[in-house]
């Protein structure tokens, strides 16, 4: 038997290996494209030993937000108050633990849609991982209430500024007017659509799992690592008890995402410009909200969120009564966890950052929009999908995409006499899907890393279903397409 887990173990590839193949996979693309292409680079060896440290410069904001929430995460565990909040929780849901499903995804969705949360789930799922992990699921299970809650939103988006936005931008500064009344009910459509289908799937699963630990596509190895990671530490469920102490610390720690999920979300682009008031055009410290950070709420990006979890972590390491050395301590040992899945967020930006220097990405975007001009509608609506499928591997940032596509694929849309707002649709549900499964979203695997699994457990589980959930919105916007 231990041989059999041991050849299990060996066989399985890691975060990074899968990334340096898609780097090393992305670079012969390009020397092969180069052949028959004079607007393609062919990626030299340099380019390739470059590309992962121009990548960690591309994410250096967000790694480092990551490497200090390490230290916050390991703050709030050393005061024991998340387990013991955890365990009164599960306590007192008892038997209706699938209730927090649905709840937790709808919530992540509405982030998704509203601003396209994805990167600033990383902490999240730590949390739910544990949560799920002492009401009797698996890891896997926080793992897709986060990544598919927030996903599917996002492919569900309504006034994401980060993606519909920048694509509704791009197409009026062509002069191409843009409908938000075709745009906002058409993503709403699609977020209820996707949410209740991975709703469906996420509930059926960890009912499955609840039922028989065996059903679970974790292999021997992650599901001891999660028993590791959380079962020793778990409080007993039976008679869970919480200090007062603890409860400021878990009202701290919820108060630390609500300020992070605010500050995120672009206000002044809604109109509401509360957060912004004492802002003027030259120096926006001068806003209320900008004491701590320099920017108001709202303009926030990781570098402001890093500095607001350094101060909570150090607020609640003096709370749970840790000593000058303690306190210090703990935050390095928390951070040092963290680095690995740094590393995976840098890495995955390298391969972007290839097609960039080489211009693989912008050859792949021409020929596609060539082949695809005097189409009928459709052929049209599922082969643009099929396109950004292709592209958002390439790009996996939404702003970025919107940024280099849409000035070619919109006007060509619009051209041919097909609606520019179904067209920015496609993109947002089609980007939504592959920020879901590829592997150049370092999100994706440095989430499930987080969470004890691995990218092959999760692609086991979840392909079927992505497959259905393309088809699924393909053939809604082909519709819609066709009607409107």
């Amino acid at each position: 038997m231990a041989e059999t887990t041991k050849k299990k173990k060996k066989g399985m590839p890691t975060s990074f290996t899968i990334l340096i193949a898609c780097l090393i996979g992305t670079a012969i693309l390009t020397q092969i494209v180069a052949q028959f292409s004079p607007d393609v680079t062919g990626a030299s060896l340099a380019m390739v030993m470059q590309a992962p440290f121009l990548g960690f410069e591309s994410a250096l904001q967000v790694c480092l937000f990551v490497i200090v929430l390490g230290g916050f995460l390991a703050m709030v565990n050393k005061t024991e108050a998340l387990e013991a909040g955890i365990a009164v929780l599960v306590q007192k849901i008892g038997n209706r633990e699938t209730l927090l499903i649905p709840v937790m995804m709808i919530l992540f969705g509405i982030c998704g849609s509203t601003y396209g949360m994805m990167e600033e789930t990383i902490p999240f799922y730590i949390l739910l991982a544990s949560v799920t992990y002492a009401m009797g699921f698996d890891t896997m299970v926080g793992a897709l209430i986060v990544l598919m809650g927030a996903g599917l939103g996002t492919l569900g988006s309504t006034v994401n500024p980060f993606s519909i936005a920048v694509a509704s931008s791009a197409l009026t500064d062509l002069g191409i007017p843009v409908d938000q009344g075709i745009i906002i009910p058409v993503g709403l459509l699609l977020f209820v659509v996707s949410e209740a289908m991975g709703i469906a799937f996420v509930m059926n699963y960890a009912k499955k799992v609840k039922a028989d630990k065996s059903a679970s596509v974790m292999t021997p190895e992650e599901l001891a690592s999660a028993d590791k990671a959380y079962a020793e530490d778990n409080i007993s469920l039976e008679h869970a008890t919480i200090t007062g102490k603890q409860k400021l610390v878990l009202v701290l720690f919820a108060l630390s995402f609500l300020v992070m999920i605010v500050s995120f979300i672009p206000w002044e682009n809604f109109g509401i410009n509360f957060f912004a008031i004492g802002a003027t055009a030259e120096d926006a410290s001068t806003a209320w909200s900008a004491f701590l950070t320099g920017q108001p709420l709202g303009r926030w990006y990781f570098t402001e969120c890093g500095i607001w979890f350094l101060l909570m972590s150090i607020v609640i390491g003096l709370i749970g009564g840790l000593s000058e050395k303690e306190l210090v301590g703990t935050f390095i040992e928390g951070s040092s966890t963290m680095i690995s899945t740094a590393l995976v967020l840098a890495l995955a930006r390298s391969i972007a950052v290839l097609m960039g220097l080489t211009g693989l990405d912008l050859f792949i975007l021409n020929a596609a929009a060539d082949a695809l001009a005097g189409v009928s509608a459709i052929v049209f609506a599922p082969a643009s999908y099929m396109l950004y499928f292709v592209l958002s591997n390439v790009i996996p940032s939404s702003s970025g995409m919107a940024t280099v596509s849409m000035p070619i694929m919109g006007p060509l849309a619009s051209s041919l006499g097909f609606s520019p707002e179904i067209m920015i649709m496609i993109f947002a549900a089609a980007h939504g899907v592959i920020a879901m499964i590829t592997p150049t979203n370092g999100v994706v695997l440095s989430g499930l890393e987080l969470a004890h699994t691995s990218y092959a457990s999760f692609l086991k589980l979840t392909l079927k279903f992505f497959v259905a959930l393309t088809l699924v919105t393909m053939a809604i916007l082909t519709m819609l397409m066709l009607i409107l």
